[in-house]
């Protein structure tokens, strides 16, 4: 999940995600099922832990090792005997309850003792020669911001300069959203078990899971059974939607885009959202704008049609266009309005962008043939509340913009939502903090706007495309670093993600 390679040699990770809250509750049901007991699952957690733990830190020698109250705490008793076995130092420390273990735990914390493992108190000082820490305090049960001591300990284990591996999930983080509601555990690399949780790929996830690693337990096929909440989306995905095109085919066959947009000063959006639509494969991209920025725009691009806005122009060009994206630098003047109006009456598939956002938040209405892709401040003008509350449930925010607005919507950040009128949703595993740029946004528009000319579906379209543009970025940053990434850097790359087939 972070500092994708253009190869993507990061560990493999499923393309189905699920709710933390239906794992809790449906684990005691996939060992009944399989045959085995809950501390069976157990030992096969701490396992796959220490497999990891050998293999990402080959090096390290001594493991501190903080045990919680719950289950999560007995994945650590359980790697802490495991770890001992295998000759590693272990200093292990444990929260002190009023209330007992699990069972499960308790069994692993007795079979942690049962080797001559010593349990510390968590208030004594930390070694500071340990140099791996592995954090096993709260699990996937976090409702809200951890309370004393836990809040000190997150604290404590960001401070020490040991790397840190987080079972299941960094302590702190929601696994529903994503959320760190207080402190949190910022995991060097986190091992997840038996699905991944949501928690995990959006919100605020990237600032605390680091590498992502998955174990299944050998639940796979019993979890195959069972419907997912979401689709993970990474690269690897795009073969499904882009097919090798028909040898025989010309460009009326790959669509007719029509993009609106580049009030006075803004035409550099339009631009770069028309020459993404190139890259991604449109057969013919026409630009309607200011009639001054037409030179401009033929010059740097002479493969766009470029003409002035105005009524007859639109008319027309909604006729032609296969497919119509309105809101790169529209602006809110009368002149941006004009045009947001006759294509809000149009029944051409659309991509609505930026100021088109904002004018449908004064103006709501409900449509299906159209993808919003808000980032969450236009999200927030959309519902009518403030960026904190779209930021604190991204899922919840997902279905209320589908619920009030139709289509299908992409709600843009570090783990990108999509969610189609059926109420598929999807997650997009890619992108980077280089993506945090001016014309990010116009760019991504473009691609998808030229995937739904080429007559992919608006769900397809806008998943597609959105992997297209967070692949690239991630080739850039890959190559190049993130910091001072331009949007218009992602173009070059832009060409080679749609062609998928080049790969094989």
């Amino acid at each position: 999940m972070t500092n994708h390679s253009e190869k993507q040699n990061l560990p493999s990770l499923p393309y189905s995600v699920y709710s933390a809250d239906w794992l809790r509750q449906a684990e005691a049901q996939a060992a009944q099922d399989t045959g085995i007991s809950l501390f069976t699952l157990m030992q096969r957690a701490a396992t796959a832990a220490f497999s990891v733990a050998r293999s990402r830190f080959p090096h390290s020698q001594h493991w501190l090792i903080l045990c919680g109250p719950g289950n999560n705490g007995g994945d650590g008793y359980e790697l802490a005997r495991l770890a001992k076995d295998a000759g590693i130092k272990v200093t292990l420390l444990a929260v002190a309850s009023s209330k007992p273990l699990p069972a499960e735990a308790q069994q692993a914390q007795q079979g942690w003792q049962k080797t001559g493992g010593v349990i510390g108190n968590i208030e004594q000082p930390w070694p500071q020669d340990a140099d791996l820490l592995v954090d096993a305090l709260l699990g996937t049960g976090l409702t809200a911001a951890p309370r004393e001591p836990m809040a000190r300990l997150i604290q404590s284990i960001n401070q020490h300069p040991a790397a840190v591996l987080a079972l299941d999930i960094p302590s702190g983080l929601s696994a529903l959203n994503g959320v760190a509601p207080g402190d949190a555990v910022h995991a060097t690399a986190t091992v997840t078990f038996i699905a991944l949780k949501v928690g995990l790929l959006t919100g605020q996830a990237r600032d605390y899971v680091g590498e992502l690693h998955y174990a299944g337990l050998r639940l796979e096929s019993w979890l195959g059974g069972h419907q997912p909440l979401l689709a993970r989306l990474d690269r690897s995905r795009l073969g499904e939607w882009l097919k090798p095109r028909r040898p025989c085919s010309h460009k009326g066959d790959h669509g007719h885009l029509l993009l609106i947009g580049g009030d006075i000063g803004y035409a550099g959006a339009i631009r770069m959202a028309a020459e993404a639509a190139l890259r991604a494969g449109a057969g013919m991209v026409r630009v309607l704008t200011h009639k001054q920025h037409i030179g401009p725009l033929l010059t740097a691009r002479p493969e766009l049609m470029v003409q002035e806005l105005n009524d007859e122009s639109l008319i027309a060009s909604l006729e032609w266009a296969s497919a119509v994206v309105i809101g790169p630098g529209l602006g809110q003047n009368e002149w941006g309005k004009s045009a947001f109006r006759r294509v809000a009456e149009s029944e051409k598939p659309a991509i609505w962008d930026a100021d088109a956002l904002n004018m449908l938040a004064i103006t709501p209405q409900k449509r299906q043939n159209r993808v919003l892709t808000p980032h969450p401040g236009e999200a927030a003008r959309l519902l009518g509340c403030s960026v904190k509350e779209i930021e604190s449930d991204r899922l919840l925010s997902l279905r209320r913009l589908s619920e009030r607005y139709g289509g299908v919507v992409v709600l843009k950040g570090a783990g990108t939502l999509i969610i189609a009128d059926d109420q598929r949703m999807a997650v997009a595993d890619v992108g980077n903090a280089g993506m945090a740029s001016g014309g990010m946004g116009d760019v991504l528009s473009g691609v998808i706007g030229a995937l739904l000319a080429q007559k992919l579906s608006l769900y397809d379209a806008a998943c597609a495309g959105t992997v297209v543009h967070g692949a690239a970025a991630d080739i850039l940053a890959q190559r190049q670093g993130m910091r001072g990434m331009l949007a218009t850097d992602l173009l070059t790359w832009i060409t080679p993600l749609v062609n998928p087939d080049l790969e094989k």
